[in-house]
């Protein structure tokens, strides 16, 4: 009985770690639902929504996978042939048979060495496409979704899922899957060569293997549960970088900096305790599948040379030293792969939960969309005509109410109101950024929602308070793309708005550098710029949505300016709090909480002495104050 002391106590030893590893499953191993993130996609539903990325490379790793079966040679057969050179050693044998069968080890070795190098190049050259090709269709989800939709997701997030998450995804292409595969694929094929070889001892290899799946499936829960907590994190971290960034400038004037320096502190030690969480995670496992391989071997070594001493054998199977190498070395062939599962199975739930991210933002539909019996639009006169339109961002809480109104071709509309009497919804809803919930919209006669959305909203020009310019320089902010204009077609434009008189300025005059969000230019010179950027597009339709606020003087002149000859492109809608502005309009509707209160040219509406009339009165009497106070 004392003989097999040691493996009693290897037996004790694996038994308690294994009580230890159920508990701990049984206490932590179920997943909240606030520990979760957006969805909980099962692992196969992931693979099948991935694999549609592989399929036009399949041929590829096709190619991919005989290569990777000509490198698992090496780990089947070297075994084989140290063992042999063990078994060669011990009886007389000549040089030459030495020297044939190192030959042959080292010719396996480089076969396998140039099969490995070419695995690799090709699989990065795949990865870098499919990651291409994710990225590509995020982004043009991204783009379809609906201007609600997008209010309602960070940009941060967003962020996230394009640039970071198919980065994980892209390394399970070129990494873990072929290695899941060949890890696989070597496990099976020492495993039979065992067998072969000596199918005793491999039994008792195999008695550990209910310990390797018990270790393995209790590892993929909380790895799942640590991934998402680092992903959560992460996302976490970026949105609020976004946000903070692009307000730095608040935060100065405030001087909050030290109170989102705290914030930002909590957010990244955040990140780094999901981070250690799932090292520990993974620096449990590693260790516990290294420790089966060491029983492995202590068995192996004690069992196999006590045979080998006495002569004894085990189901009528004899054990020889060379037999004790080759088992040795498969042992380890076995094992290795085994752990180097849990370093891939780690990556693996990393792209799993990148991946169900990803999916979580391509499976939001977008709220606006074409109809199945769509038209393409070449032209339009510009007529709109609103009727008893109702909208609400939120159910039942109305922005609109019955709203009616008539546009005709070329002509200057004016919507004036209070802030949320419904005027930039109003020109949101022309454009389809929203549907309505009742009513209908007109183009040219034509309920919009006949109209594609991409030949709708090539026909108007936006011009919005807030102009967002984009790193570059002028010449692409105004084309944005466009193509086939001319360095003189630009120019003519820019005079036509009045941007040519700071642009000439410049030193280097289309060419001058664009910095982010164009903060290198004033408010008045993005206006101008966004005024070319519309003409030069050739609008049926322009919408100036406080296109002259927070500008001074001088600049609202040359927009003035700009405006009177904008009018005679085509149909003018304008939203405007300046009412000087609007005075030349061919129509004016004033609004009040979604409601149409009157409406009529500048002289009209000052005769009926409405809410127009108080309008105009109060901001003339502000004008007259402001003066006498500069005088």
């Amino acid at each position: 009985m004392n003989e097999y002391l040691p493996l009693l106590i290897m037996g004790a030893v694996i038994g308690v770690i294994t009580i230890a590893f159920i508990v701990v499953y049984k206490m932590f191993g179920k997943i909240n639902p606030e520990d979760d993130f957006e969805r909980n996609m099962a692992d196969g539903e992931i693979i099948k929504r991935l694999l549609v990325y592989i399929k036009p490379y399949y041929k590829t790793f096709i190619v991919v996978f005989i290569i990777m079966l000509f490198s698992i040679v090496y780990e089947l057969i070297s075994p084989l042939i140290t063992g042999k050179l063990i078994a060669l050693i011990q009886e007389d044998f000549e040089l030459p048979q030495l020297f044939s069968i190192v030959a042959m080890y080292v010719g396996i070795l480089i076969v396998s060495l140039i099969c490995t190098y070419f695995q690799a190049m090709i699989l990065q050259k795949i990865g870098q496409k499919i990651l291409s090709d994710i990225r590509e269709d995020v982004f043009t989800h991204i783009e379809k979704l609906s201007h609600e939709q997008l209010n309602n997701i960070p940009v941060g997030k967003l962020v996230t899922r394009v640039s970071n998450d198919p980065n994980a995804i892209s390394y399970m292409f070129t990494n873990i899957l072929v290695t899941l595969i060949k890890n696989v694929m070597v496990m099976f094929g020492v495993l039979g060569a065992m067998l072969l070889l000596n199918y005793t001892l491999t039994l008792m290899i195999l008695c550990l293997m209910p310990f390797v799946c018990l270790f393995t499936f209790v590892f993929r829960v909380f790895s799942r549960k640590v991934h998402r907590a680092v992903s959560n994190a992460t996302t976490a971290l970026n949105t609020y970088l976004s946000e903070n960034l692009s307000g730095i400038k608040i935060t100065q004037i405030f001087n909050q900096e030290d109170r989102k320096m705290s914030d930002f502190l909590e957010k990244s030690d955040n990140q780094a305790k999901a981070k250690h969480n799932r090292m520990y995670v993974f620096g449990i496992f590693r260790p516990m599948i290294y420790m089966l391989n060491v029983v492995a071997i202590l068995c192996l070594f004690y069992l196999g040379s006590k045979a080998s001493i006495t002569g004894a054998t085990w189901f009528g199977q004899t054990i020889d030293a060379s037999i004790i190498v080759s088992f040795y070395l498969y042992i380890s062939r076995f094992f290795n792969p085994i752990q180097t599962l849990a370093e891939q199975f780690d990556m693996l739930q990393r792209s799993f939960a990148s991946a169900e991210k990803i999916f979580t933002i391509m499976d939001l539909v977008p709220d606006v969309v074409d109809g199945d019996e769509t038209i393409e639009l070449e032209n339009i006169r510009g007529e709109i005509e609103f009727k008893d339109v109702w909208f609400a961002y939120n159910p039942g809480e109305w922005i609109l109410k019955g709203v009616s109104f008539h546009v005709h071709p070329k002509q200057t509309v004016a919507f004036v109101g209070a802030t949320g009497s419904g005027k930039t919804t109003i020109l949101s809803l022309i454009c389809r950024n929203y549907d309505i919930q009742k009513g209908q919209i007109l183009i040219d006669g034509i309920d919009i929602k006949k109209i594609k959305i991409s030949s709708l909203r090539k026909h108007f020009g936006q011009m919005l308070q807030d102009v967002f310019l984009f790193s570059g320089d002028i010449r692409n902010n105004i084309l944005l793309n466009m193509e086939g204009v001319s360095d003189e077609d630009i120019m003519e434009v820019c005079r036509y708005v009045n941007a040519d008189s700071f642009i000439n300025k410049l030193e280097n005059g289309l060419d001058e550098v664009v910095r982010e969000r164009g903060n290198n230019f004033s408010a008045g010179q993005r206006q101008l710029l966004s005024f070319a950027r519309t003409i030069i597009h050739k609008p049926s339709v322009i919408i100036l949505d406080e296109a002259t606020a927070n500008i001074d003087t001088e600049t609202e002149l040359l927009i003035q300016d700009s405006l009177e000859k904008i009018r005679n492109i085509g149909t003018m809608l304008i939203v405007a709090h300046r009412l000087s502005t609007i005075q030349h309009a061919d129509n004016i509707i004033v609004l009040s909480k979604g409601e149409i209160l009157e409406q009529g040219n500048h002289q009209e509406l000052l005769k009926q002495k409405g809410h127009y009339h108080q309008l105009y009165t109060l901001q003339f009497h502000k004008h007259n104050l402001l003066e006498q106070a500069n005088m």
